[in-house]
C-alpha cells in the first residue's frame, strides 16, 4: 500500500492527546522514508523483477532494519523517544509509535514474502498485491473512510473542511501515479528520491490541513 498507510495517522490525529497530523504522517511512513534512505545508501536493496506481483514490480530482496517487526518496532520506539522528549506527553508518543508500527502489519496484508519477523528468513507476506480488484478498493476505502471520520471528529474555528479535502485530493493523485505510471525500465536513485519526495509532500500537506483544527471534544 501507499496512502492506504496514512489511514492509522487520520484516525489517531483525533485523539486530543495525539501529535500532529503532520507528525503523523510521517510516522504512517517512516520506515519507508528509512527504507528508501538506506536503499540511497546502500545498505538496504530492493530490484526490478517484473511480474514479482501483479501490482509492484519490484524485489525487496533486503530490508532486515526497516520492514522487520523488530526493525519497525525499533523505528516505533526511536519515534517515541523523539515525540516525548519535545512533548512530555507520553500518550502522544505511544500514538505516534503505534502509528509507526502500523505500517508493517499493513505491509503484511499486500506484500509478496519480502517482510520478517527479526530480518533473516522465513520471509511472509500475503500477497494482495496480486489481486488489484481487492487491493484498489480497499486501499481506497479504508483512506478516505479515514479522512472522512477525521473530518468529522475534528472542527476548524471556521468550519471550513476545504484544506482536508484538498489533501485528500493529492493524496489520491499520489496513488495514481503509484498505480498507472510506466514501470521504471531502469532502477536508479530517482526512484527512491521519488518516494521521499512523495511522503515528504503527503505529510507537509497534513500538517497544512490540520492547522487550527482540534478534536471535536476539545473544547
Amino acid at each position: 500500500m501507499f496512502i492506504g498507510h496514512f489511514a492509522p495517522a487520520l484516525v489517531a490525529a483525533t485523539h486530543p492527546k495525539a501529535p500532529g497530523l503532520g507528525k503523523l504522517f510521517v510516522a504512517a511512513q517512516l520506515t519507508d522514508f528509512a527504507f528508501f534512505a538506506l536503499v540511497l545508501a546502500g545498505v538496504e536493496k530492493m530490484r526490478l523483477a517484473p511480474g514479482m506481483t501483479v501490482m509492484n514490480g519490484m524485489d525487496l530482496y533486503h530490508m532486515p532494519y526497516t520492514h522487520s517487526l523488530l526493525g519497525t518496532a525499533g523505528w516505533a520506539l526511536l519515534f517515541a523517544i523523539v515525540i516525548y522528549s519535545l512533548s512530555r506527553n507520553l500518550t502522544g508518543a505511544t500514538i505516534g509509535a503505534g502509528v509507526v508500527l502500523s505500517h508493517w502489519f499493513i505491509d503484511l496484508i499486500v506484500h509478496a514474502p519480502d517482510l520478517t519477523i527479526a530480518g533473516s528468513p522465513p520471509k511472509i507476506g500475503f500477497g494482495l498485491w496480486n489481486y488489484p480488484a481487492l487491493e484498489m478498493p480497499l486501499e481506497l476505502a479504508i483512506t478516505f473512510g479515514a479522512l472522512a471520520f477525521y473530518a468529522l471528529r475534528t472542527k476548524s474555528a471556521d468550519g471550513n473542511n476545504r484544506r482536508i479535502w484538498i489533501l485528500g485530493g493529492v493524496l489520491l493523485a499520489l496513488q495514481a501515479y503509484n498505480w498507472f505510471a510506466p514501470e521504471p525500465e531502469i532502477l536508479d536513485a530517482m526512484m527512491p528520491i521519488s518516494g521521499l519526495a512523495a511522503f515528504t509532500l503527503a505529510a507537509g500537506l497534513a500538517g497544512w490541513a490540520a492547522l487550527g483544527r482540534v478534536a471535536a471534544t476539545q473544547s
